[in-house]
């Protein structure tokens, strides 16, 4: 199976917007060969937390319609949102829908990162589903610098781990180069790690948006400046 990692440069707070980014994305990884594109933390919307705690109608559910441009690209995508859990605070969760558009599953973040922490309720459930014969686990961010949480899903049989986040061009440069080859290594499992790239919120994006293998040799890389996805080939099994 062909996997694509996609990395953008979010319009802030505006989801209409970003879906038609992502799914432009989506229809450029389909075209490359790939069947799961998984795109950066909080795709939607951007990394903007006080518009997410300020405006409920930036949360974004599974069936939501203004999804249906992302979920009609006839590949089957990870994308990562502003949550609505019936609360007053949204989980900060990917959702994966299949080729077809149905949904999948959710996965919402355990590890929420300083002032997320503020805005979302934390997810107290890993994530995981399967594709075309592979088990996957999911990760957000803050959430693979806690090695039990692959390691979990490397002992429930997953494949690959795919990793929605966001990492700057400060000290995030070195977080995004050790962190995920790191899981790779020591669990022996694909990581697809995808980035912003450009301005996030309060950061700037470094992109680098990639996929490495087990082991943690790298087998596909995007720049740290464009908007793109970059794809690689993961075996179903071990070799």
């Amino acid at each position: 199976m062909k996997i694509a990692a996609a990395q953008l440069t979010c319009t802030p707070a505006d989801v209409r917007a970003n879906v038609a980014q992502a799914a432009d994305l989506a229809a450029r990884a389909r075209a490359q060969g790939a069947e799961l594109v998984v795109f950066p933390e909080l795709t939607l919307t951007g990394y903007e937390l006080d518009a997410l705690a300020a405006d409920p109608g930036l949360w974004t559910a599974a069936d939501d319609p203004r999804l249906d441009p992302l979920r009609s690209a006839g590949i089957a995508t990870a994308v990562n949102v502003a949550l609505p859990t019936g609360g007053p605070r949204p989980a900060l969760a990917t959702l994966v829908h299949d080729a077809d558009g149905a949904h999948v599953t959710t996965y919402a973040k355990q590890h929420l990162y300083e002032h997320e922490r503020e805005v979302f309720e934390r997810g107290e459930v890993d994530g995981r589903f399967e594709l075309g014969g592979i088990r996957f686990s999911l990760g957000i961010c803050f959430d693979n610098h806690f090695p039990e949480l692959p390691g979990r899903g490397a002992a429930d049989g997953c494949r690959v781990h795919l990793a929605s986040s966001l990492y700057g061009t400060g000290d995030g440069i070195h977080e995004r180069a050790t962190v995920y080859p790191g899981i790779a290594k020591e669990h022996g499992l694909y990581v697809v790690l995808a980035n912003h790239v450009g301005p996030a919120g309060r950061w700037t994006g470094c992109g680098r948006s990639a996929v490495w293998a087990p082991g943690g040799a790298l087998l596909a890389e995007a720049d740290d400046r464009t908007p793109a996805v970059v794809t690689a080939s993961v075996a179903t099994a071990s070799v």
